[in-house]
């Protein structure tokens, strides 16, 4: 008897992928620009029982992705799904970049093809110009599809026709190799796994409860005093509080929400989580931050707030806006309803999320930042940053680039921490120039939280 899965209250959703390690890898590099998602992997090889990993993970995650539709296709055959389960098609741009290969190796003039859509070859087909060709395609009335008779099938089209095979199955790839078999395989690329795992996202009840959501926003002008002191006149210094409303005014239209003016340099907005979602493309895209720089030539923060009532929603704005001007401005933090942080969202560059709680609960690593004289959620923040790269051994130049501070700065931290005890000195680097040996600081503090 199956289990009822039971779907956690909170922001995370947990997702199951299954799929051979190569697409797995890269499925997890996608995921991490799909902050919602807690991804559960499953690495199916030629001996897997794959029907009883999917029964065994349909238990403990809200939806399923496969990463080869053979793999799905096997399982829908004998499992009853009791929640949504996707699979990633081979009909966008992994297909074209596929069949483009083939085309610039060999010819397209005879393609032999298994569990690939043939309308949605011929139609790239024709995009290529390609008029004389014939497809082989492997029926199979059956839908069992076993990988010898696959491969098998392949190898006769080689030998009798010449035709170069397209399979959407690593088992048939690896196969066709050994024996050197013309063939491509065909994956999903980063776009055809985004549009796979936006659409899984839609399908999935914590998404749709939360689709009517508040969302509280806080927007704060950066150095907004600074800014004033260059007009001349308080006339230019109101057009230009007109100019920045009208362009506040515009972007939360499109957000269909309610923008409020609460007086000097900050404004508030309201709107829903479903449509906050979808305008920010999954918290990656706020074009507000970058227009009203290259407009005006000033930055805002942005600090957006989910919570389970308006007032929890608005505390949590406004400590997502403490986060971002922590950083400098011009991004924006989200502090979901657990009071987890996601950010920075800003357009203007291609940064992994940070994603962290809002502070640390150990009273020992919080007596050290005490003593390091720095608030739990900064150090927590630094934390998470540094992390994020698996690494815990640094210069105090490579601890500059991570943190994205000068190299004074670095040295400023690393001094600080050492007197906390948060870091210590495990060696130095010999330079190949001439100049001081580097020291090399463990950060102590980051394997003591993760342990």
């Amino acid at each position: 008897m199956h289990r009822k899965n039971n779907v956690q209250d909170n922001s995370d959703i947990n997702i199951g992928i299954i799929g051979p390690k190569a697409l797995v890898d890269q499925t997890r590099e996608t995921l991490k620009t799909f902050p919602n998602f807690k991804p559960v992997f499953r690495i199916i090889e030629p001996t897997s029982l794959i029907t009883e990993i999917t029964r065994e993970l349909m238990n403990d995650v809200e939806v399923l992705m496969f990463t080869e539709y053979h793999s799905y296709n096997i399982v829908k055959q004998v499992v009853d799904f009791i929640i949504p389960v996707h699979h990633m098609p081979l009909m966008g741009t992994g297909l074209y970049r596929s069949l483009f290969i083939i085309k610039s190796r060999y010819s397209l003039k005879c393609l032999s093809i298994d569990t690939v859509e043939e309308k949605y070859v011929e139609q790239i087909l024709s995009e290529l110009e390609e008029v004389n060709y014939e497809l082989l395609i492997y029926k199979n009335p059956l839908q069992s599809t076993i990988i010898e008779e696959i491969v098998q099938f392949h190898i006769d089209n080689y030998q009798n026709y010449n035709a170069i095979a397209l399979t959407g199955i690593q088992d048939v790839a690896i196969q066709l190799s050994a024996r050197h078999i013309p063939h491509e395989w065909v994956t999903p690329t980063q776009q055809d796994m985004i549009v796979s795992l936006e659409r899984a996202l839609l399908a999935t009840n914590t998404r749709r409860n939360k689709e009517s959501q508040i969302v509280f926003g806080l927007i704060n002008i950066d150095n907004f005093k600074g800014v004033t002191e260059k007009y001349s006149s308080e006339h230019d210094v109101q057009l230009l509080k007109l100019t920045i409303q009208q362009m506040l005014l515009d972007y939360i239209k499109l957000l269909d929400g309610h923008l409020i003016n609460l007086g000097g340099e900050e404004y508030s907005f309201i709107t829903t989580r479903g449509i906050f979602e979808r305008e920010t493309r999954g918290y990656k895209f706020i074009p507000l931050l970058q227009d009203i720089k290259n407009e005006l030539g000033i930055t805002i923060s942005l600090g957006v707030g989910f919570g389970r009532t308006a007032a929890e929603a608005g505390n949590h704005a406004r400590l997502a806006l403490r986060q971002s001007k922590d950083l400098g401005g011009n991004v924006c933090y989200i502090v979901r309803e657990d009071r987890s942080v996601l950010g920075p969202v800003d357009i203007t560059s291609h940064k992994q999320y940070e994603r962290y709680n809002l502070a640390i609960t150990d009273p020992h690593l919080l007596d050290k930042a005490e003593k390091a004289g720095m608030s739990a959620s900064y150090m927590t923040k630094l934390m998470a940053r540094v992390s994020r790269h698996k690494k815990i051994d640094y210069t105090a130049q490579e601890l500059a680039s991570t943190l994205n501070v000068t190299i004074r700065s670095a040295n400023r931290i690393l001094l600080k921490w050492m007197d906390a005890e948060l870091v210590d000195i495990v060696g130095e680097e010999k330079l190949a120039h001439k100049g001081r040996p580097r020291r090399i600081y463990r950060l102590s503090f980051i394997e003591e939280e993760q342990r």
